[in-house]
């Protein structure tokens, strides 16, 4: 059966919007929803992964919902208000990221699916994106010259990334996006394998947080604490090595308090936390003290990884065999 003249025009908007970026196919419909003119806009290359179509009417009402629409917000311009409804489809807090990153105001939808484009084209797909804008909203105004591609450099030169894995290793870790390949990333991954960090792919899959974490403000003072309660430097580096979180635990907030615990209610020795400097990685209040203390009323003994790591279960069997 042939269309007749009443069924191309549908079609042909079809095809027309079948090539657009999210944010253009977003930016029609806000158009079209509000009753302005659609704009003319250039059709760009199709993605892997598009966005799910939105409706008009959805998206006037995420709009209109919207607190920067309100009447006392009327002096709100609608490239601002184009921003903030492309950013909600996406699943992106938008006051949040507006807040954060007060130059994504001036920031141009265009320069926005730019970086949508390029993360896209190196792996990241359309589902990984409100985490990743939601956690650094800095990345939506980053410039893909001199900020983004040096960290794909970075991946594929430094830590031997292969292109098909840049996902994996972003997802882990999104603030490598915004953080310097030349300050920051480099420069720590140097003082990492200086200190015996060998392993990139456990850096790049498992603990890619080190690499944007503060040298001087950051690692450094964990291991000037572990030194300072009577471990050595070639100790402290030999615990971090074999647990590289504890360069992700505060000094006040973990290792004083949890430290304090151990020497002072559990009459601990250094050695015990030197062969199992995991210790730190679990809860004082919900794992430590409890199983120590029903430990010590039990009047059972038991190595500190054994009472720390087992299940609840096999925790309750050794109190039993050991009162046994």
């Amino acid at each position: 059966m042939g269309l007749n003249c009443g069924d191309t025009a549908p079609l042909l908007s079809h095809r027309l919007s079948v090539n657009l970026s999210p944010c253009q196919q977003q930016q029609q419909q806000l158009h079209s929803s509000l009753g302005f003119p659609s704009p003319k806009l250039t059709p760009q290359p199709s993605l892997s992964q598009q966005p799910n179509t939105q409706l008009a009417a959805k998206s006037k009402s995420l709009l209109h919902k919207h607190p920067l629409y309100t009447p006392a917000h009327t002096n709100i311009s609608f490239e601002i208000k184009e921003k903030i409804l492309c950013l909600e489809i996406m699943g992106v807090d938008s006051g949040k990221a507006l807040s954060q990153n007060p130059s994504l105001h001036a920031a141009s939808l265009g320069s926005i699916e730019s970086i949508i484009f390029f993360l896209q084209s190196k792996g990241i797909q359309q589902k990984d994106l409100p985490r990743i804008f939601g956690m650094c909203p800095k990345l939506l105004t980053s410039d893909i010259r001199t900020d983004l591609k040096p960290v794909f450099n970075f991946l594929s030169q430094d830590l031997k990334v292969p292109e098909n894995n840049f996902r994996r290793a972003i997802n882990k870790c999104p603030r490598l996006l915004v953080s310097s390949a030349r300050d920051q990333l480099k420069p720590c991954l140097f003082y990492l394998q200086r200190l015996g960090f060998e392993d990139l792919e456990a850096l790049a899959y498992q603990d890619p947080v080190l690499l944007v974490s503060n040298v001087e403000n950051t690692l450094i003072p964990k291991l000037k604490f572990l030194e300072s309660i009577g471990f050595s430097r070639d100790e402290a580096v030999a615990m971090v090595l074999r647990c590289p979180a504890l360069f992700t635990f505060s000094v006040e907030n973990n290792f004083k308090p949890k430290f304090d615990y151990f020497a002072e209610e559990m009459k601990g020795k250094l050695k015990e936390l030197k062969g199992f400097p995991q210790y730190f990685a679990f809860s004082l209040d919900k794992r430590i003290k409890p199983r120590h203390v029903e430990a010590v009323q039990s009047g059972v003994k038991i190595p500190l990884p054994l009472m720390l790591k087992s299940t609840d279960e096999e925790f309750g069997e050794l109190i039993r065999l050991g009162a046994g």
